[in-house]
């Protein structure tokens, strides 16, 4: 599987790619940044962060793509970029047909390091060992891609199939009471 990590943001929107499947050896195929200009207006940057998704989408045609969940932060200004360049990545991915996936900053800690509050030292330390890189990604934002992505190739097939197995249970649920329905009304 490949996956494009986007850690969205206005200035810097952190893209990574990383091929690999749960319990094999991972590979970084790209890693990278997105960068726009903090003076420009807000529609100029969304365009250029969209122009260099599609770039990298392009480029790397990923089966999926994991962006960070946005979760609110003091400061709004921030949170409101944040949202925007995630709400692109999603936009850029689903009009090519290609899954999108979210994840939380402390769901993409844990699957890396093994906690949920581990600070961004860590998961660079730790993409760089699972990627088995000479140096570590910089900057933090093209790391963070790099851990959605891994962490989606852990962890997302394991969602994937508990989602699967809940829709079947409750399916399964459902033609049991249409059965037991039925046979009440013909008694």
């Amino acid at each position: 599987m490949r996956v494009l990590g986007v850690d969205p943001g206005l200035t810097r929107c952190g893209v990574g790619v990383v091929e690999g499947t749960p319990g094999r050896p991972l590979r970084m195929v790209g890693v990278g940044v997105v960068r726009t200009p903090a003076e420009a207006e807000i529609g100029q940057r969304l365009l250029l962060v969209e122009q260099g998704l599609e770039s990298w989408l392009d480029e790397h045609r990923p089966d999926l793509v994991a962006v960070e969940r946005v979760f609110a932060q003091h400061n709004v200004r921030t949170v409101m970029g944040t949202a925007q360049a995630s709400a692109v990545a999603m936009l850029c991915a689903t009009r090519r047909g290609i899954p999108v996936t979210l994840h939380t900053p402390s769901e993409v800690k844990a699957a890396v390091t093994g906690s949920g509050r581990a600070d961004k030292a860590q998961v660079t330390a730790m993409v760089q060992r699972l990627l088995r890189l000479d140096a570590p990604p910089k900057p933090a934002d093209a790391a963070d891609a790099l851990a959605l992505a891994i962490c989606h190739i852990w962890r997302g097939g394991t969602t994937n199939r508990l989602q699967a197995a809940a829709q079947a249970a409750q399916a399964a649920r459902g033609t049991s009471r249409a059965a037991l329905l039925q046979a009440r009304s013909h008694s």
